[in-house]
């Protein structure tokens, strides 16, 4: 049965009234005025409330008045002053007097507003003044604030306490030294007089500029350095500068770099090449010579860098923008990868700068790589050029020792040497790297020539670049603490190495190498194509002939360096400077018109060091039967870890 209280309204049974109208339940009417009885007191006991609440807690007229300000009170502040017919407590009233006040109260208000309208005309024409400013006004005021800040910079800098400058030994070939032989005078002297035409020139047509094209005689710049003058031969030359003795020269480089280099510009910039050529030309200048601004700048431009890490893998595009931090690789590349050789430069110069500043930040994006790199599967145990940062896939497989791969193994090197040999795992990765590089790329001609060539997709191309040249000093450099007992075999095939780059110089009418050479069709240590024929003033091959001359010192290797400092001289000086030729076939050659910044910062410091003696141990390393002499001043350990020991490659 359903329950009545759940029936709708319609089904309910509505009580019936009496005749009389009354209802039939006797209570229901009582029931009814008991509760208007309660509304209604309910309603007057708000209303009291109300009233009685408005009369405490409201604001007075008073205080109401201060929210009904007009835009006048807003400007100006009001001032108080007794209204007309009010006054307080035992004031004296005066006839007139409330009249008075207003009138004071007026020109008080007056007062102000003319104040504060001779303020915004004083202002705006002060403002006026500085826009009639002449431009060179302007900007000694601009210098004035950036030399303020930089100061500030400074004082601020909480790294370790500045260095004392390098004392540079007494040794020949380097400032106050003099080699026992009169042609070895000779020779420094005019590697030092080349050094001065090449800094000289630059200085006069194109300073400020990155490069400088001897012919036309102004500044140059490439893509590479974005399109800012960042005077990259300036920071790029300081410690040849240095080394040599040019002190009145390295001086005005500090004072451009004080006064203008500025990283805050506008300017997508190659990582690669503006880590080796200005964090590593400043760290140089640093330990060479303990100014505070190198370290600062380095760091400065290091820190505008790290953005190009933000990548899914950590490995870096290959250009960033210095202002945006926005990067990107090179359209060339494949499939968007970066370079081998780009991203596995960094690790020495990132080393230091955590060890400079204490920020490990630097040291943590390297190694990040390093182990990257590590977990990743190799073919035929060779890495690849090209490594794609947002996948963390190879690219095309192509292997080589020269451009796009050159400076990864050298670096792997160099870390191992720059920890005092206790970096074991760079050591075995370039062993198991070289060991490769020496199963798959390394043959010898018909004519007896050991050459590298180039790995692409599992066949090998029997050429070789000028860049691969390097590796003969490599060779050299990594034989001692190479495993099973190879050094003897290592050093040899660096000084197999040395000979066939000797020969692909010989072989020119110009005695200057080509930029690549082949060895197949009966043409060996010879270019055949004519964009392979050119010589940009490279250094690769005078680096090798160094090393090999500092481990063996067989005086061939003086020679040949000798040899190529004439041909320099004779077919790439001109009166503006030193310009790379295209053809070294050509007996009337033609020129490219770039003075490359390496030209000062690496070939001409090589050849400076062609007249050094056994006393150069105390600044480089060299052979001492079967292991190197350590150095044992630290400082001359720094120095060498990041220039003197560290030469850089380019693509």
């Amino acid at each position: 049965m359903t329950t009545p209280a759940l029936l709708p309204l319609s089904g309910r049974r509505i009580p019936t009234l009496s005749p009389g109208g009354a209802s039939s339940f006797p209570h229901h009417r009582a029931t009814l005025r008991l509760s208007e009885k309660f509304i209604l007191l309910l309603i007057l006991s708000a209303f009291i409330t109300l009233c009685f609440g408005a009369f405490f807690f409201l604001p007075d007229n008073s205080k109401h008045k201060r929210f009904d300000l007009g835009l006048e009170d807003v400007l100006i502040p009001h001032i108080d002053s007794p209204k007309e017919g009010k006054h307080a407590p035992g004031q004296v009233v005066i006839h007139g007097q409330g009249g008075h006040d207003e009138h004071r109260h007026r020109e008080e208000e007056e007062s102000l507003r003319d104040k504060i309208r001779a303020d915004h005309e004083r202002a705006l024409q002060e403002a006026k003044e500085k826009l009639r400013k002449s431009r060179e006004e302007l900007q000694a005021e601009i210098q004035t604030e950036k030399n303020k800040v930089m100061e500030d910079l400074k004082k601020k800098d909480a790294g370790p306490k500045p260095l004392p400058p390098v004392p540079m030994p007494k040794v020949v070939g380097v400032s106050d030294g003099e080699p026992p032989e009169t042609d070895a005078k000779e020779k420094r002297d005019k590697i030092r007089e080349m050094m001065k035409h090449a800094w000289d020139s630059y200085r006069q047509y194109g300073w400020g500029h990155n490069e400088l094209k001897p012919l036309a005689k102004k500044g140059h710049s490439t893509n590479i350095f974005g399109n800012s003058q960042l005077g990259a031969t300036i920071v790029d030359a300081l410690d040849t500068l240095y080394i040599m003795g040019l002190h009145e020269e390295f001086k005005d480089g500090q004072e451009w770099i004080e006064q203008n280099l500025d990283f805050g510009v506008n300017a997508e910039v190659s990582v690669f090449e503006v880590n080796i050529r200005f964090i590593g030309g400043l760290l140089a200048a640093y330990y060479l010579s303990g100014q505070e601004v190198f370290k600062l700048k380095a760091v400065q431009l290091a820190e505008k860098l790290l953005p190009a890490f933000n990548t899914p893998t950590g490995i870096p595009w290959a250009m960033v923008n210095l202002k945006s931090g926005v990067g990107r690789n090179w359209g060339w590349a494949s499939a968007g990868s970066s370079i081998l050789a780009e991203f596995g430069t960094l690790h020495m110069e990132f080393v230091h700068l955590t060890y400079l500043t204490g920020n490990p930040a630097y040291y943590q994006k390297v190694m990040h790589i390093r182990k990257l790199l590590a977990k990743m599967d190799r073919p035929n145990g060779l890495y690849p050029n090209y490594l794609n940062p947002r996948t963390g896939r190879w690219g095309q497989h192509h292997t080589s020792v020269g451009g796009l791969g050159d400076s990864f193994y050298e670096y792997l090197l160099k870390a191992w040497l720059m920890s005092d040999r206790t970096d074991t795992e760079a050591r075995k990765t370039y062993d198991d790297a070289i060991e490769a590089i020496e199963r798959h790329l390394i043959r010898k001609s018909n004519g007896g020539l050991t050459f590298i060539g180039e790995w692409k997709n599992g066949h090998l191309e029997r050429k070789m670049g000028h860049l691969a040249c390097f590796a003969g000093g490599m060779f050299a450099l990594g034989a001692d603490g190479s495993p099973d007992d190879k050094a003897g075999h290592y050093l040899q095939l660096g000084a197999e190495i040395a000979h066939t780059c000797h020969e692909s110089y010989d072989r020119t009418v110009l005695k200057l190498g080509p930029e690549a050479f082949k060895f197949d069709s009966g043409l060996e240590a010879v270019a055949v194509r004519q964009n392979e024929k050119y010589y940009i003033l490279r250094p690769e091959v005078i680096e090798t002939y160094w090393y090999m001359w500092r481990f063996t010192h067989d005086p061939k290797y003086r020679q040949w360096g000798w040899e190529a400092a004439q041909a320099i001289d004779k077919y790439c000086r001109v009166s503006g400077g030193f310009s790379g030729v295209k053809d070294v076939y050509s007996s009337n050659p033609t020129y490219d018109d770039v003075q490359q910044s390496f030209f000062l910062a690496e070939t001409l410091n090589g050849l400076s060091r062609w007249s050094e003696t056994a006393a150069a141990d105390q600044y480089l390393p060299i052979a001492a039967g079967d292991r190197y002499e350590p150095l044992t001043a630290e400082r001359d350990k720094l120095i060498i870890r990041i220039r003197l020991m560290s030469y850089r490659k380019r693509k």
